[in-house]
């Protein structure tokens, strides 16, 4: 089985690598057509965004837990943790994670009215 397995990969592999070939022989350009500096700034920013929404939703569930008696870091880490309540990226909490939450600048609620 793990012959025909790497048998499989290095056929598509021969495949993909002809195909892109007489792609660029017929004068198609190949790879991403924007600046890529461009592709990475947009990138961070949505980063930011979904960082921004995951901790608007998570911070009310963190200070739901600090009023009812934990207060530190390892402690929130450990709740949330005990609750099923995974980090941004599908995680447990650690001290880490609790702590950058904690540390994102908050909206200033009167900008937005």
């Amino acid at each position: 089985m793990p012959a025909l397995a790497e048998k499989e990969r290095r056929l598509i592999s021969e495949r993909t690598r002809g195909a892109l070939a007489a792609r660029k022989n017929q004068g198609a350009k190949l790879g991403n057509p924007r600046n890529a500096r461009e592709a990475a700034a947009r990138g961070r920013r949505i980063q930011v965004v979904e960082a921004d929404r995951f901790a608007s939703i998570i911070l009310p569930i963190i200070e739901g837990v600090r009023r009812s008696g934990a207060t530190s870091l390892s402690a929130i880490a450990d709740a949330l943790n005990a609750r099923g309540i995974r980090s941004a990226r599908g995680g447990r909490w650690h001290v880490s994670t609790v702590q950058n939450i904690l540390a994102r600048p908050r909206p200033n609620c009167d900008s937005l009215l």
